[in-house]
């Protein structure tokens, strides 16, 4: 338990050794992991930074020439907004434009009497040379390891044979006998697969959540996890799993994170990846470590989901937890559209949701070029064209209004939603519902559930029995980033806190990168605080280290001190005895970690 007790312990102890002594101790067998809705960051407690990588996975389709291709799983319901939407979001631009002082969306600009400013932007991460270079399609074939039919696995000539099929980008077909089609592809690769190729792109979380739906069902989102975390184990960090029994794993979840997907995650750690034990943080109570803190309100921005949630002496206070649906994704998609409608974008098909690899562009275009000041902010940039097998197209253009996407974070209405399947009522094969508290049922069990992994009946007592059931706070889909923080925070109803906090403001997360923002958060939250609440000052904390990867480094921290080792898992025990709720080893800090076992009771 990370209490405020436990944190000055913690202190106390940095005090009398060297950090980098300690981290090198210990950090060399501890594994840390933080997974993100696009990205997932692994690496070990020792490292500087760690792997960065977008988190999909593109597998190989036999049947690719028998009915209609799916290059995506998820595909949208629906992709266009509505027409109120599409008035919303003018008008919201016009608000904006009107802020920055800027033409408005539609105003008649080519008379005006001063020149649009024109040429690369002084402002973070702007590498002509890295974000003007296109992405390269990935080579998805690999050598075949049997060059004769009859070493051949059947499995392997099955995939072989199938590469015989569609043709090379230059009309020639491949002999089976060389080459054959990769099982499946991870990371960046994934994303940069032509469309042409037999390969389903799968993202198994979206949007803060596991991404199961009707046309992803749970097995398949979980073995894409699993593999993708064990490509990067393999590929990134060389640790094979024969080795990983010698390994621990700090999995720093995100907010969004409901119980049961918890314990999913736990038991990929350690009945599929074999990790010997594993603990569970939350991301905002890893990020206040990460920047040497015990009480701030952290803002977490990441690519397709911003949370807010307070801290306080170390210890997360739960009722202040507020998600909004957008991040950093929604702020690309929002650039396209704004170039489009000055018809400044190529006539070019970009479409970031449908093609990955539209999508990686717009990312790069976003970070590389989007900021938050007043004032006209044009720039001249080069996109890319990218249709099937054949070479990037190159384009030159100007971007225009380049500081208004960012502002859609204050201004959700700006951003359009994009409509995936809902998930399904029945979740966990009809025996857990994902959206329910079923601490009142009794599950009948699976035929293929092994002894550690069954919780109901005569299995042990139910895994959330004797935790208290924190209502949730109401969806506020259109609440912008300046009203969440303020709502967090006078959430907590003390005055001296609350103080503390506004002055205490956190921002992590890719987005946090954006140059300006935190000028912007400042301001906008001090104008959202109402009028008869007796706060005057507001301040962002400068980060000591990339937003990105605060919380990783932050879990990396948590692991490296916790030595006490109250709250791991062996995965012994977990395979043997399953997850037993017991007293006094619960966490007290975060009701989002109900699906950790804080203890477990040992068979003996």
């Amino acid at each position: 338990m990370v209490s405020s007790s436990r944190l000055h312990v913690l202190q106390e102890y940095l005090k009398t050794v060297v950090p980098s002594q300690l981290i090198t101790e210990r950090g060399s067998n501890l594994v840390v992991i933080s997974p993100g809705s696009a990205n997932v960051r692994v690496g070990l407690a020792h490292q500087q930074a760690p792997f960065n990588v977008p988190h999909c996975i593109a597998r190989f389709m036999k049947e690719w020439n028998v009915g209609p291709k799916r290059t995506v799983q998820d595909q949208l319901l629906n992709s266009q907004i509505t027409p109120s939407q599409h008035l919303e979001r003018e008008k919201a631009y016009d608000i904006i434009a009107s802020l920055l002082k800027i033409p408005f969306l539609d105003e008649d600009i080519v008379n005006d009497s001063y020149p649009r400013k024109m040429g690369r932007i002084d402002g973070y991460n702007t590498h002509s040379s890295r974000s003007d270079a296109p992405f390269a399609w990935t080579d998805v074939r690999e050598m075949n390891p049997s060059s004769s039919s009859a070493g051949e696995s059947l499995e392997e000539k099955d995939v072989s044979e199938a590469s015989n099929v569609p043709p090379d980008g230059d009309g020639r077909k491949q002999s089976s006998g060389e080459h054959k089609f990769k099982e499946y592809i991870c990371g960046e690769e994934a994303l940069r697969i032509s469309p042409a190729e037999p390969y389903c792109l799968r993202r198994p979380i979206r949007r803060g959540h596991l991404n199961i739906s009707q046309s992803y069902p749970t097995q398949q989102v979980l073995e894409d996890l699993c593999a993708i975390w064990d490509w990067i184990l393999n590929e990134k960090l060389h640790i094979p799993q024969d080795d990983r029994s010698m390994f621990s794993a700090i999995v720093v979840v995100p907010e969004t994170f409901d119980s049961r997907e918890i314990k999913e995650v736990l038991s990929i750690v350690l009945r599929d990846l074999r990790f010997g034990s594993a603990v569970v943080h939350q991301e905002a109570l890893a990020a206040v470590f990460g920047n040497g803190l015990s009480t701030a309100c952290v803002v977490n921005m990441g690519a397709q989901v911003t949370s807010v949630t307070c801290v306080e002496d170390g210890v997360v206070l739960p009722t202040t937890g507020l998600t909004l649906p957008f991040g950093g994704e929604d702020i690309s998609r929002c650039l396209l559209w704004v170039q489009q409608h000055h018809q400044t974008w190529p006539a070019i098909g970009t479409d970031p949701l449908m093609k990955p690899i539209d999508l990686l562009m717009v990312n790069k275009l976003k970070e590389s070029y989007c900021q938050i000041r007043e004032g006209e902010l044009d720039s001249v940039a080069v996109v890319h064209s990218y249709e099937d097998d054949m070479p990037p197209g190159t384009h030159k253009t100007r971007l225009s209004a380049l500081n208004v996407p960012p502002m859609g974070l204050f201004y959700p209405l700006l951003l359009a939603p994009d409509e995936y399947p809902p998930p399904p009522r029945s979740w966990f094969h009809d025996y857990e519902d994902m959206l329910e508290e079923t601490s009142h049922l009794e599950f009948p069990r699976r035929p293929d559930m092994s002894d550690g992994l069954f919780l109901g009946g005569n299995g042990g007592l139910n895994m959330w029995e004797n935790y208290p059931v924190i209502p949730t706070r109401p969806k506020e889909e259109n609440l912008g980033l300046a009203e969440a923080v303020t709502s967090s925070i006078l959430s907590t109803g003390r005055i001296d806190l609350q103080r503390k906090l506004f002055c205490s403001i956190q921002l992590i997360g890719g987005v946090a990168l954006t140059h300006g923002l935190e000028a912007a958060v400042e301001e906008r939250v001090l104008h959202a605080i109402p009028s008869n609440e007796a706060i005057d000052t507001v301040e962002v904390l400068q980060s000591r280290s990339d937003p990105t990867f605060v919380s990783w480094k932050g879990g990396a921290i948590l692991g490296v001190l916790d030595f006490s080792r109250e709250a791991w898992i062996h995965r012994e025990d977990w395979i043997r005895n399953g997850i037993h709720v017991g007293s006094g080893r619960k966490y007290k800090d975060s009701y989002f970690l109900q699906a950790q076992a804080m203890c477990y009771i040992n068979s003996s």
